[in-house]
């Protein structure tokens, strides 16, 4: 059951005919005034709680729901369950998860409640709590998907893989589900087992072919293996069954952008920005867009909302950096790539641009130590040599940017074709700096 399902017993528990007759009779006969049975008194509203819940009449519901409770002294099962849905709607989840075990002690052998319970306390963080739960439950019912399918989700979260995978699995091996398959591709992904994460979303897509969020995560992950021919292909299916899935249209504006070819990569934009305005990674790619355009007031616009959107994104300060630095404002483009680095530390080539604010600002030293930090974590970028030994003949250290320009060459010689013409200037800049070595 969902956490939306309103019910673990929609149906009023109706008393027998005969036993109803008797009542009756005993109204008409006896001598005191007598009432119907307690679990008749305690689900006869069972159905006006449903009917205002679905129709999301929470305030309406509750009121309900609290006279009963206060009438039966808090033993309707099924009144505490919508309450505890609804508190958990309203963002009370602790709360949620009280009138849960509230439920749990009237009807322990009910699965829905104890599956309410484990959700409670998986939103609360609580996983390993959550997962004793989920098995509690899978000894009473041991054919029910979502609870193995939401014990794969607190695995998940402990980072205990195997086990995720495992319990994923069985909820398929019940009733495969979407939510499942994606689950178990996002599994395999987090491992970088990207061909185990294709063959599962390949799996799910003979169940479900026109799934566009399974679609854009096959293309997300070919685009991330490099294959943007078999990227765009399923991209282009999702947007086929989905126009405005934002993700597909945003990973296609990307393909279509890594080939300079801004003005369709914007046209793709458009539509995206009047579906989900308020997308940091949409305003990012159209700042890059008008940087590539050489508008590069534009472009500073959009980063600078993008950045405004979501300020931990060290991508957003990375590519502010970029322009900045294009547009020779050096302090600027400094402050953006130190906070990209501080948000993404790993990341070799905001410490070579690093370096080349630094050489522009004057600060030698410091520029040497970023190029130095750069090239111990990527020797192989032929960039972060040829960068480094133009410094260093600015610097006046003739004999050091020969080195460097030796290690540039071998770097230079030995790479593709594409990689050699991706950047023009690099030609340029490097027979300018052999003129200058050679003097």
């Amino acid at each position: 059951m969902s956490a939306g399902a309103a019910s673990p017993s929609t149906a009023t528990r109706s008393t027998p005919m005969k036993a109803v007759a008797a009542a009756r009779r005993s109204l008409k006969y006896g001598s005191h005034t007598l009432s119907f049975a307690p679990s008749t008194r305690r689900d006869a509203k069972n159905w006006l709680i449903h009917q205002l819940y679905v129709r999301q009449e929470f305030a309406e519901c509750l009121e309900v729901i609290d006279d009963l409770l206060e009438s039966v002294n808090g033993q309707c099962e099924y009144a505490i369950y919508v309450k505890g849905l609804i508190k958990r709607q309203q963002g009370f989840v602790h709360e949620s998860l009280q009138l849960f075990q509230q439920a749990t002690v009237l009807n322990p052998l009910h699965v829905a409640n104890l599956k309410q319970v484990g959700r409670s306390l998986y939103l609360l963080g609580k996983h390993k709590q959550a997962i004793e739960v989920y098995k509690e439950a899978a000894n009473i019912e041991s054919e029910d998907w979502e609870i193995y399918h939401n014990q794969g989700l607190c695995y998940i979260f402990l980072k205990r893989y195997d086990e995720a995978i495992e319990a994923l699995e069985t909820a398929n091996d019940i009733q495969r589900q979407d939510a499942t398959y994606l689950q178990l591709g996002k599994v395999y992904t987090l491992q970088e087992k990207y061909e185990d994460a294709i063959n599962v979303y390949q799996e799910a897509l003979v169940y479900s072919p026109e799934n566009p969020d399974i679609l854009v995560t096959i293309g997300l992950l070919y685009l991330r293996l490099g294959d943007n021919f078999k990227a765009f292909d399923f991209l282009g299916n999702a947007l086929t069954h989905n126009p405005k899935n934002v993700k597909s249209i945003l990973a296609a504006g990307s393909i279509i952008q890594d080939h300079n070819d801004m003005d369709v990569a914007l046209v793709k934009y458009r539509v995206a920005a009047v579906i989900n305005p308020d997308s940091p990674q949409l305003w990012n790619n159209i700042g890059m867009c008008f940087f590539g355009k050489k508008r590069y007031v534009a472009a500073v616009s959009c980063l600078k909302r993008a950045l405004y959107l979501d300020p931990f994104e060290w991508i957003i300060a990375y590519n502010l950096g970029l322009v900045h630095l294009n547009t020779g404002q050096f302090a600027s483009a400094f402050h953006y790539l130190s906070a990209s680095i501080n948000l993404k530390s790993d990341f070799p080539s905001a410490y070579m641009y690093l370096a080349v604010c630094l050489s522009r600002l004057g600060d030698f030293n410091n520029s040497f130590a970023a190029y130095e930090k750069a090239l111990q974590m990527d020797d192989s970028d032929f960039l972060f040599e040829l960068n480094y030994a133009i410094t260093l003949m600015n610097n006046g250290e003739k004999e050091r940017a020969k080195e460097h320009y030796e290690r540039f060459k071998t770097l230079y010689d030995d790479a593709d074709e594409e990689s050699r013409r991706s950047d023009p200037d690099v030609a340029i800049q490097m027979e300018q700096l052999k003129k200058h070595l050679n003097q």
